[in-house]
């Protein structure tokens, strides 16, 4: 399409969005860090010592090499998960397989935060289900407790966030596999090479992309994840030191200085597993499959052996869902491996408590808010990039997918320092008596930015930012598979760009939209690090803030907690199950940098 001057408009206006409510939090938190107050009023001064006193602490950096550790160790753990998965899927057919694939996506449903909920009542070192059953089988030894969240802490982290974060790299790679030329392995079967040659010759080379592209994902992802590590009560993890320090923000860059050390170290993760996979991945052979794959048809002995790996991973991955669900429902568990009454007046109380209800009003608020920016965001951006191809569309591109690879507590910093510094200013002019009409305006400006006031605009914005490439993707998908002679010829015949973006363009790509709006919605209301970082006053709690105060509260905190989370569960099954339909095997383009 040719480009014209509102194509130029346009790009500048999301260009805008993006540095404003992306680059520019960063930025603030950047200053925050590197600054100090000078010996004048008002003056401020360029420092390190924030983040070298990081750095000489032993705490600091014991917590960012178990984050780094963790990182590394979730993101193989995903990859051995993942890789037989996707090659058996991809080249076989079983009975069960269809239903199979779509529970290998359940995990995605549940925020490791909330599987740890029920882990913890699993895994509890007196009284817990694990230890009860494996006294009752023999396996431990009268008053002998495996402590599960001690020695093995760290382990358990890593697990459990593997468990969530595998169908990632499960889609990404089954993307991958969809586009490699069969001809190719069948070329190296014919010329002698075995099973395994063929594999590390043919099938991992060229899987290489999907590989990246999960693995980037997950490894970032995993070493700045909050809430897992916070639940388990493994305070020796950067993510946790940071949002420990959080209520010095206004006093001191120490929290911004950690942020800082954060978000370079998974610049250094992400650049290092990018050099270590695009590597290889720029010497395969990229394009579709000239030849459509036919998986092999297997038989009643051979599709047993083919879905036993998916049994034991879902079974596996299910672990936290049972023990959320099973908290929700319990009247009375300790001391037993199941619950010994159950009861459904948690469901009746996580919709009526006094911190519940308000909060799954404002995460519906929020989450719906900033869907709706996405998708009229995300649809422009997709359709500048696809269609117009306007100087630049890569640096949009780029910037558009980028919360993919910022970590999300990097991001919640930046607005708080954003926060931090319209406190500042209004102070200023709260301090002049008769504030002139412009005055007056900037303070009511200001006034929105204040998280102690109301956190609601920054927590849009938040969830908007960070759930943007989900539309993105789900949309430049759509775009590109739609033909453009349709619009050129709506075009040619007359109609306005917006009549053809109306009546045609629209239509054509309307269950990508509805996908990718799905996804933003969702994933938005059981965002972790924003909700967790932003949100302070009770009346302004979404539901993960909710879940989390309900969780450090006695009585019947943990129960309720666990329904709400049951309830955000059923939300996420029927997205993602609505998604998978909508999009198939593209889904795993959304997932992608």
């Amino acid at each position: 399409m040719r480009t014209r001057p509102v194509h130029y408009v346009l790009a500048a206006v999301c260009l805008a969005i993006l540095l404003a409510g992306m680059i520019y939090p960063m930025w603030q938190m950047l200053e925050r860090g590197f600054t100090a107050p000078g010996e004048k009023a008002g003056e401020v001064r360029f420092t390190l010592d924030y983040v070298t006193r990081a750095l000489s602490q032993r705490t600091m950096l014991e917590s960012l090499a178990n984050a780094l550790l963790i990182a590394l160790a979730t993101t193989l753990l995903v990859c051995l998960i993942s890789i037989p998965l996707a090659i058996i899927a991809d080249r076989y057919r079983f009975f069960g397989k269809g239903l199979l694939s779509g529970l290998l996506l359940v995990p995605m449903i549940l925020p490791p935060f909330v599987g740890a909920i029920g882990l913890r009542q699993i895994l509890a070192r007196y009284g817990g289900s694990l230890n009860l059953l494996l006294q009752q089988t023999g396996l431990l030894e009268g008053g002998h407790f495996l402590d599960w969240f001690g020695a093995w802490r760290f382990w358990g982290v890593v697990v459990l966030e593997a468990l969530h974060l595998y169908p990632i790299m499960y889609l990404n790679l089954s993307a991958s596999l969809a586009n490699i030329d069969p001809a190719m392995t069948e070329a190296a079967a014919n010329l002698g090479a075995g099973p395994a040659c063929r594999f590390r010759r043919i099938t991992l080379p060229l899987m290489m992309p999907g590989l990246f592209a999960g693995a980037s994902i997950v490894v970032v992802w995993s070493f700045t994840e909050l809430g897992t590590p916070l639940m388990f009560g493994y305070r020796r993890h950067i993510a946790v030191q940071i949002f420990e320090r959080l209520t010095e923000y206004d006093s001191s860059g120490m929290p911004f200085a950690l942020v800082v050390i954060m978000l370079a170290a998974s610049l250094l993760i992400y650049g290092g597993s990018k050099w270590l996979l695009a590597r290889r991945a720029g010497t395969a052979v990229s394009g579709k499959a000239t030849v459509a794959v036919q998986p092999r048809r297997l038989g009643a002995l051979g599709s047993m052996l083919a879905a036993a790996p998916f049994v034991l991973v879902i079974g596996l991955a299910i672990v936290p869902h049972i023990g959320v669900v099973l908290t929700s429902v319990s009247a009375d568990w300790f001391n037993s491996v199941l619950p010994q009454s159950y009861t459904l007046d948690h469901y009746r109380d996580a919709l009526g408590h006094s911190l519940t209800l308000p909060a799954i009003a404002n995460s519906i608020k929020y989450a719906g808010l900033a869907m709706f920016i996405d998708v009229a965001l995300g649809l422009t951006i997709a359709w500048l990039v696809v269609r117009v191809r306007v100087p630049g569309r890569g640096l949009l591109d780029g910037l558009a997918m980028l919360p993919l690879a910022v970590p999300g507590l990097v991001l919640a910093f930046g607005y708080v320092a954003i926060a931090a510094e319209a406190k500042t200013s209004l102070k200023v002019l709260e301090m002049v008596g008769d504030p002139t009409r412009w005055q007056a305006i900037k303070i009511g400006f200001l006034r929105g930015f204040d998280l102690e006031r109301n956190p609601t605009l920054l927590l849009i914005v938040a969830y908007a930012i960070r759930r943007l490439p989900y539309v993105v993707r789900a949309a430049a998908a759509g775009l590109e598979q739609s033909p453009v002679t349709l619009e050129e010829a709506a075009a040619n015949l007359g109609a306005a760009p917006s009549t053809v973006l109306r009546r045609i363009t629209i239509p054509l790509i309307a269950a990508n939209l509805m996908a990718g709006a799905l996804l933003a919605f969702s994933f938005a209301m059981l965002e972790v690090s924003d909700s967790l970082v932003l949100a302070r006053r009770a009346e302004y709690h979404p539901i993960t803030k909710a879940i989390y105060e309900l969780w450090n509260r006695l009585g019947s905190g943990q129960f309720i907690a666990s329904a709400l989370g049951v309830w955000a569960m059923a939300l996420l099954v029927v997205t993602i199950l609505a998604t998978s339909r909508l999009l198939g095997r593209r889904l795993g383009a959304v997932f992608r940098i």
